[in-house]
């Protein structure tokens, strides 16, 4: 018999580090800060805290109100909690007074630097160059730009989603004037000249944009505008209260239980719920236009929904064509415009630092990650750390992938299968609505079929 010890795990320097802080690492750091027995350590190369800079917009407000902040609706009574953020720099009372539940982009931009900047174990200006796995050691190592690693139990990848650009104008984003939203503001001044301009997408950011273009007509001849949309419609995103409970706990685990092709195939139907504008920038768009046309002027204005740009091209001036498609009538027509805005949404990515890892991820047959309800990735099963994801897994846990409101509740989640224990109480029911049948109850049997006139 072999009585050679085996070497016990080494000590590494963390139990957790997450790779890049957004809103969602964020939360976690601020969730871990002050734990017992927890090291933690987040890195990201931006020198400071940013989010979606090119997008704050004068008076753009934020779509889930402020409870949703980075700890409130886990730990209310944390140092790092928007109110406390409020106290800090004296407005607590003219928020009261402002009566708005809904924070301006800008305001919650300043709160999350204020609570990055307070933060101990949040690190910035750290590029994160590669992730291995040491299996003798039972550790990730993460290698940062100075060649030193850091090793960590859990690794955490919030480094966010990237801009999703269609196929048929991929180049002409690359080379010509083609702008995705998440650079507008730094792009605006260059639209000044444009007589004609198109902002493609129907989300709160191509309203927005849309909005801001409307408004900012300048001293110049105003453009001629357009607003195009595969969509069957401009709606608005869906905010009833009961609608707003699939972004619930549990909703996510109603969701994470079905079969992935169901998953796959529910994703898409509900993109009111994730994907559409909120209710009250379609109404100042539609104010803006009133007040556009008063003394009879003429709007200028194109809203096309149900209109796919299938093909794109830069003609001898520089101006774009855009070869669309109208999903419905299946009219086909070529649109020529000055400038393009892209509003048409993020993905989540799979960062290059990853790829050392990539034989070790149990990926699904689409090339995405397997995430359990913890929101721990898949991995081999030699591998014994976690590797966790934030915003990665709309495919797995659903609509509330992306939204702020399940921020702290996912990120007390990892927190908790991190240490091993119940560090942040989690609420067991948050939603009146029961999404399935109860577990094991029997599918009903189909009933009989109705014949209309009988």
């Amino acid at each position: 018999m072999d009585l050679t010890p085996v070497p016990a795990p080494a000590d590494p320097g963390y139990d957790l580090v997450g790779v890049g802080i957004g809103p969602f690492n964020l939360s976690l750091a601020a969730l871990a800060d002050g734990v017992p027995g927890l090291r933690s350590l987040f890195l990201d190369a931006k020198p400071e805290f940013s989010w979606h800079p090119g997008l704050l917009l004068d008076g753009a407000r934020m779509q889930v109100p402020f409870l949703a902040d980075l700890v409130s609706l886990v730990e209310p009574r944390s140092r790092w909690s928007f109110l406390s953020y409020l106290r800090a720099h004296d407005r607590l009372f003219p928020f009261y007074f402002s009566e708005r539940t809904h924070l301006t982009r800008r305001e919650y931009q300043h709160y999350c630097q204020w609570v990055s900047q307070g933060l101990g174990n949040c690190r910035f200006g750290s590029l994160v160059r590669t992730v291995t796995w040491d299996g003798r050691a039972r550790v990730f190592r993460v290698t940062l730009p100075d060649g030193r690693t850091v090793a960590t139990r859990n690794l955490v990848l919030g480094v966010g989603t990237e801009p999703v650009v269609p196929a048929a104008l991929a180049e002409l984003h690359r080379d010509g004037p083609v702008h995705h939203a998440e650079d507008y503001l730094n792009v605006r001044h260059t639209l000044a000249a444009a007589t004609d301009i198109t902002v493609l997408g129907s989300g709160q950011s191509g309203a927005e944009v849309f909005l801001d273009l409307l408004r900012n007509r300048g001293t110049a001849p105003a453009p001629h505008l357009r607003w195009v949309t595969r969509s069957r419609a401009i709606a608005p995103m869906e905010y009833s209260k009961l609608g707003l409970e699939h972004f619930t706990p549990d909703y996510t685990r109603y969701f994470h239980a079905l079969p992935e092709g169901v998953r796959d195939r529910l994703l898409p139907d509900q993109w009111q719920l994730y994907k559409a504008a909120s209710a009250e920038t379609l109404a100042e768009i539609h104010e803006a236009l009133y007040q556009r046309t008063l003394g009879g002027a003429p709007a200028d204005v194109e809203i096309l929904p149900g209109t796919e740009v299938r093909g794109a091209r830069a003609d001898a001036d520089g101006r774009l064509e855009l070869h669309c498609h109208h999903r419905q009538t299946g009219t086909v027509r070529t649109l020529r415009t000055g400038a393009l805005v892209l509003a048409t949404g993020y993905a989540a990515r799979r960062p290059a630092l990853l790829e050392p890892l990539a034989d070790l991820v149990d990926w699904d047959g689409q090339g995405r990650y397997r995430v359990d309800l913890d929101h721990r990735v898949g991995l081999r099963p030699d591998v014994t750390a976690g590797l966790y994801v934030q915003n990665a897994e709309l495919h797995t846990h659903g609509v509330g992938t992306p939204d702020l409101g399940l921020g702290a509740y996912r990120a007390a989640t990892i927190l908790n299968a991190v240490a091993g224990r119940v560090v942040h109480p989690l609420p067991a029911r948050t939603a009146w609505t029961s999404f399935g049948p109860a577990s094991g109850q029997p599918a009903a049997a189909p009933g009989p079929e109705l014949v209309p006139g009988r």
